[in-house]
């Protein structure tokens, strides 16, 4: 009874594979519907695994899930809180997503920000945050590590990793399926391929998404005028096998949207509370906006990759070389409103913000042997290098086109990282894992503001050319455990060091200086139980963690200067655990359930911040009180790190009946979080109360097609999910509500 009140409440570990051409649940409609929890083979340590044998923290993305979130016409970030400990949010809309696990993340806006949790994407890792935007389709499978991964995906991952390997050439069924929704919102997806000869295989895969114009301007003429978008991703992929021994895998992709920056919204806050109100300080209304700065967002990507895999008998060793290349222009109405209002606003305010190139290349040699019992191993090799250019523009009106001042950045970061790790199986079921891998970063940072037309209001005139330098070395490591009790009960310890390198900020727009923040250095403690029970019927997955962070790089974003500055806090310490469960009590239903609790609290008495220009009420102990023209700086100390829910909640259900040569099925997931605070002191306007969202999907399928009529945010859950502080009080709201229609075929 216990268990299954959870799953009731509760999201889970999905599947192993989560999109829609390789769906487990649905193989064949018309036979008997799978009864028991299928196992979840997941690649969290390099190796395919059952997740129940491996001593870490892993979450998967199941099939419906992703598939009911890409109709909708989401982007990555609709992935936030399906999983425990996971958030995902942004400043910059479609382009820019930032990614937070068990509290740790980064807020920072700027186009080189760095982030403690990292992408990777077909073992390649997405370092740059307009490269982690790449939209999810044809995927084999998500998964989401928790915890420090510094062993064997290094690369900034203190906090872990969200982890997508798409379909490989020969795998997945051939698939297309299209959905219209609400706005004009259209989701069309498809994969075809197969074997061109005894040793060739393709796959060509791709997605649209798309949607109307959909809120009204009413500072401008005419109906709806922002947030829509045109977002294309392709994927070619050919794949050699001479023999057995020997598979060549060559891939190229690109992305190219076009759409609008994010709808900053002037005075959406009610002072005194963080309550949502409208143009006139009534009723919230989400599809209206009075805003006179230009708004568009132009992004893109192309990618080209080279995988190999050698058989040598005893081990196998892989080669995964990637080339990135990006453009960016992205520009928004900064104050959110008018020289009219809404509300008091001091000043217009319009930005742009460009990447005019950015490089990545990547190359990784490891060696894994072959064995599943006794003595296994992996050692690697891995080399990073990135140049990209930023520029910056500020305009002294809403529609000017002509700069007021311009900051050019150029960043050349490298980083290599030598690794190793051992594991072995003993024969009474326990197993033991260790690692380290050595970790050396160096980046180089040219900034200079060009000219400053505006110097009173901007900053005091141009800004010499700058150099800025930074480099560390370091060794991370992690040793863990796992013991079978029986076939259905294993325990699991595991201690992990984690490592983000040091880092550099140069958005000298409002600032005159670069600034620069230390490495930090992550230990993490977890411990948890992996169960399946009650004659595969139910799984129930628990991990309770401890984790301290020396050194915390943090963003001090935004305030009365509009700053943009990086500083390090002594440490934030963190607990918490995750729950995860996945039931199938009858033939048909399925349940699933997640939930986390994580505290993430700033550790550092004498660390103060300036506080908002906007009129927020500010909750921390003053260290400076506020003056003409200038906010109170205020103590952090003990604060929630921002973006960090304290609680996080979903659960899924879905059921389906064989009729005909098919079933009828249903499916919802829910997704709910707690209070979060928007910046690093805490305020009682910049802050969202609470978060709950839900979907529904209904439909008929058999083994080759599927018609469904779905919905998302069924409750039109309307809630400011970040804010802009140094003008008025600024919010930034969820996705509306969309109903619409599916349709797919296999093939």
């Amino acid at each position: 009874m216990f268990a299954l009140a959870i799953a009731c409440a509760l999201p889970a570990p999905a599947i192993a594979q989560a999109t829609g051409d390789t769906d487990q649940p649905a193989e064949d409609a018309t036979q008997p519907v799978i009864q028991g929890v299928t196992d979840i083979v997941v690649t969290a340590t390099r190796r395919s695994e059952n997740l129940q044998d491996i001593p870490l923290s892993v979450a998967t993305v199941s099939d419906e899930t992703l598939a009911v979130i890409n109709s909708g016409g989401a982007d990555i970030r609709g992935l936030s809180g399906r999983v425990p400990s996971l958030n995902i949010e942004s400043s910059f809309g479609r382009t820019f997503p930032r990614f937070y696990i068990r509290g740790l993340g980064n807020t920072d806006f700027d186009l080189n920000a760095s982030q403690p949790v990292s992408l990777v994407y077909d073992d390649v890792v997405l370092e740059n945050p307009i490269l982690k935007g790449f939209p999810a389709f044809d995927i084999d499978r998500v998964e989401v590590l928790r915890g420090p991964q510094g062993t064997l995906f290094g690369r900034n991952t203190p906090a872990g990793i969200v982890k997508f390997d798409t379909v490989k050439p020969g795998r997945g069924r051939n698939y297309a399926r299209v959905s219209y929704g609400t706005y004009g919102t259209v989701n069309a997806e498809g994969a075809v391929g197969g074997e061109l000869s005894d040793t060739v295989s393709v796959r060509l895969s791709g997605v649209w998404q798309h949607r109307n114009d959909w809120i009204d301007n009413l500072a401008a003429s005419g109906g709806n005028d922002l947030e829509g978008y045109d977002d294309i991703a392709l994927r070619a992929q050919i794949q050699f096998r001479p023999n057995e021994d020997l598979t060549v895998r060559l891939t190229g992709q690109m992305r190219d949207m076009d759409g609008n920056a994010r709808i900053f919204r002037a005075n959406a806050l009610q002072p005194g509370s963080n309550k949502l109100v409208g143009l006139d300080g009534g009723k919230f209304k989400r599809d209206e906006v009075a805003t006179n700065g230009l708004n568009f967002q132009k992004l893109k990507t192309q990618n080209i990759a080279g995988a190999i895999e050698y058989d040598l008998g005893p081990a196998t060793l892989y080669s995964v070389t990637s080339y990135w290349h990006g453009e960016l222009k992205s520009r928004g109405d900064i104050d959110g409103g008018t020289d009219a209002g809404p509300g008091f606003i001091p000043f217009q305010a319009q930005s742009q913000d460009n990447i005019p190139s950015l490089d990545q290349f990547t190359q990784e040699l490891r060696i894994a042997s072959n064995n599943s019992t006794g003595l296994g191993y992996q050692a690697g090799i891995f080399y990073f290098n990135e140049k990209l250019d930023i520029e910056t523009f500020d305009f002294g009106s809403p529609t000017a086109t002509d700069p007021s001042a311009i900051v050019n950045q150029r960043q050349v970061a490298k980083a290599l990282g030598i690794f190793g790790s051992v594991n072995y199986k003993f024969d009474n079921g326990l197993t033991v894992q260790g690692g380290a891998r050595w970790n050396h970063d160096k980046k180089r940072l040219v900034a200079e503001r060009l000219f400053d037309a505006r110097p009173i209001f901007i900053g005091g005139g141009p800004v010499a050319e700058t150099n800025t330098r930074v480099k560390d070395n370091v060794l991370t490591w992690d040793l863990s455990a796992i013991q079978e009790i029986n076939q259905d009960i294993n325990v699991y310890a595991r201690i992990a060091k984690g490592y983000r390198a040091p880092a550099i900020q140069g958005r000298i727009l409002f600032d005159r200086d670069v600034t620069t923040a230390d490495s930090e250095n992550t230990m993490s403690y977890e411990a948890g139980i992996k169960t399946v029970l009650l004659d595969r019927r139910l799984r129930f997955n628990l991990t309770g963690y401890a984790f301290k962070t020396k050194d915390l790089q943090l963003s001090a974003v935004g305030g009365a200067a509009n700053a943009n500055l990086l500083l390090n806090a002594d440490a934030v310490k963190g607990h918490g655990f995750e729950a995860e469960l996945e039931a199938r009590p009858m033939r048909g239903l399925t349940l699933t359930g997640g939930i986390s609790y994580n505290v993430a609290k700033i550790r550092d008495r004498d660390l103060t911040v300036e506080t908002c220009g906007a009129p927020c009420t500010v909750l921390d102990p003053i260290a400076v009180p506020a003056a003409p023209f200038q906010p109170a700086i205020v103590f952090i100390h003990g604060n929630q790190l921002p973006q960090a829910p304290k609680w996080t909640l979903n659960w899924t259900a879905g059921y389906e009946h064989p009729v005909g040569p098919g079933s009828v099925y249903v499916f919802t997931d829910w997704y709910h979080r707690s209070k979060v605070q928007f910046f690093l002191y805490d305020s009682v306007e910049f802050s969202d109360d609470k978060l709950l969202e839900g979907g529904l999907r209904v439909g008929y399928k058999t083994d080759r097609f599927d018609v469904a009529g779905f919905v998302r945010n069924i409750t039109n859950d309307k809630s400011a999910v970040s804010g802009i502080d140094f003008n008025n009080l600024t919010a930034m709201v969820n996705e509306p509500r969309i109903f619409g229609i599916e349709a797919g075929v296999k093939f």
